[in-house]
């Protein structure tokens, strides 16, 4: 099958997302483990869905029928959905039982490189979505931006532990990502109903 070069760039922006989320869902969560961070762990998990939607998006791409593209936005949905329950859980239990995080030098260096990259990879996917007239891959650069938003709010979050001891704020930047998630779960179930 002979792929047009937008096609190509499409699929190349989502092999590059696979690429830096599965060395971030691991460098992330490791930083998550050392430092008893919910945000972390929300970060890392967001990454594990970021990698499950690329995921989609490519099996999306390679083969463009509406069946496909309505289940590849319910398939991101409900993965959306999913970790907005859990890092909702994992930030109540933080906040309520006191737990005080420890600073992560890792996970800022990370987040602060991430930002970066999530950025440059959800304009390329704009662009290339919209070019192409493919509602997945804009919708996945959305949630490619927004990840580099949630890496800043994280970071602010972990960065405010870090510098004053408020550890608060860790589990705190963890909702933002409850927000996010169920926000893009129920824009993704709405777009695929259309």
């Amino acid at each position: 099958m002979q792929l047009s070069p937008l096609l190509r760039r499409g699929l190349w922006l989502e092999y590059a997302t696979l690429g830096w989320n599965i060395v971030g869902t691991g460098v992330v969560l490791t930083a998550a483990v050392q430092a008893g961070s919910a945000a972390l762990a929300g970060f890392g998990l967001d990454s594990a869905i970021e990698i499950f939607a690329s995921v989609v998006v490519v099996w999306q791409l390679t083969g463009v029928e509406r069946g496909r593209e309505a289940l590849a936005l319910r398939l991101i949905g409900a993965a959306f959905i999913a970790l907005a329950v859990y890092v909702f859980a994992q930030s109540a239990w933080t906040l309520l039982a006191g737990v005080h995080p420890a600073p992560s030098p890792l996970g800022i260096v990370w987040l602060v490189v991430t930002c970066v990259a999530m950025l440059l990879l959800a304009w390329g996917k704009l662009l290339t979505g919209r070019q192409l007239g493919n509602p997945v891959l804009t919708t996945e650069a959305r949630v490619t931006l927004i990840d580099a938003a949630l890496a800043g709010a994280v970071l602010a979050g972990i960065g405010l532990n870090a510098l004053f001891g408020w550890w608060w704020a860790d589990p705190l930047a963890g909702l933002v990502i409850v927000y996010y998630g169920l926000t893009e779960g129920r824009a993704a179930w709405v777009h695929a109903a259309a």
